[in-house]
């Protein structure tokens, strides 16, 4: 029988190298930033205990009411914004960021820079 060889893209090597380096624990969990072509995600984890602290979206109602599109930079910030108004709610003050593979400009810069003008030390 032959087995498969499995090809991975250059992002998904890009992510598997940071998700290596980059835990979340209780006092710094993990700032997971996930973007499509229409939708930017992230997530306050902690890896430790495999809870989602904290979530937000271009999907949230608080972003959808703004009337903004849902792929851009400024659904972004808006995006950074939220999630760092939701850490403060919770606590929380530093987080590691994981850009899940993305480079580190466009629209997943624009919500590390919202969430340190939130409030988060990154």
């Amino acid at each position: 029988m032959l087995s498969k060889v499995i090809k991975r893209t250059p992002l998904q090597r890009r992510a598997r190298r940071v998700r290596g380096k980059v835990v979340g624990t209780p006092a710094r969990p993990r700032l997971c930033v996930v973007r499509t072509l229409k939708h930017i995600y992230c997530q306050i984890i902690d890896d430790l205990s495999g809870a989602t602290l904290a979530a937000a979206s271009t999907l949230s109602p608080e972003v959808q009411q703004a009337g903004k599109s849902t792929w851009g930079k400024a659904a972004a910030q808006a995006v950074g914004k939220l999630i760092a108004e939701k850490a403060k709610a919770k606590g929380i003050a530093k987080v590691a960021f994981d850009r899940s593979g993305r480079k580190y400009h466009g629209r997943v810069k624009a919500l590390a820079d919202a969430a340190r003008e939130g409030g988060l030390h990154l």
